[in-house]
């Protein structure tokens, strides 16, 4: 089944969406605010992403930039009451893949998104399976293991996990990790991370190996 996420402030507009999709056999996620959008799109893998251009706390263009920035690929549709040529021409420059402008038929916005699924590679499925040299985490049983020996992670472990896996290589701040495992605000006095990062630690490193899990002071954290 299709996934689908609509990051609309508009809640009337996103439950239409939702519904027309749903109706047509798609699975639909909604993020009302673009940081909740952004959380969603860090740890979940969607087939296409419809995005309004203008939302109450960060610019639609900045979302494509930060999407295409990290390497996430998936189509988006711009939706927007912006109509001008100029305001269509930033939307796909920033990298849209469609531009649909508001008010806007449910039939065309629903042909848009299957023109875009049909373009869409079908090698670009959601891994079963995240690996980091012996580690594995298993997105089908839910089950991560180091050596084939099976590990004990609460879900809160298992998400921060997951992220750092669809990650390795890159500096994780500590506010990209909260957004996008707790879905909301990053509280700067709050030690949650940190916490939570440190029983990681403790139950996927092992004695006499190379760490997995590196502390970038002032910066966050590290897979790698």
């Amino acid at each position: 089944m299709p996934r689908i996420l609509t990051i609309e402030d508009d809640r009337l507009i996103a439950n239409d969406i939702a519904y027309m999709m749903q109706s047509r056999g798609f699975s639909v996620d909604i993020a009302n605010t673009g940081r909740e959008g952004m959380a969603k799109v860090m740890v979940g893998e969607y087939d296409v992403v419809t995005l309004d251009r203008v939302l109450p706390d960060l610019d639609g263009l900045t979302i494509l930039a930060t999407m295409r920035g990290i390497g996430v690929d998936t189509p988006v549709l711009v939706m927007s009451a912006l109509s001008s040529v100029d305001d269509r021409i930033k939307g796909l420059r920033a990298g849209g893949d469609d531009y649909l402008v508001k008010p806007f038929s449910p039939e065309e916005m629903s042909a848009r998104i299957e023109v875009l699924l049909r373009r869409r590679p079908r090698t670009a499925k959601q891994e079963a399976i995240l690996r980091f040299r012996s580690l594995e985490l298993d997105l089908v049983r839910r089950k991560v293991s180091r050596h084939e020996r099976e590990l004990t992670l609460k879900p809160t472990e298992f998400r921060v996990l997951e992220f750092m896996l669809r990650h390795p290589g890159q500096v994780l701040t500590r506010t990209m990790i909260f957004e996008a495992v707790w879905g909301c605000r990053f509280d700067p006095g709050t030690n949650l991370i940190d916490v939570h990062v440190g029983r990681l630690r403790k139950k996927v490193e092992l004695p006499g190996e190379p760490p997995l899990i590196r502390t970038i002071r002032g910066a966050g954290y590290l897979l790698g």
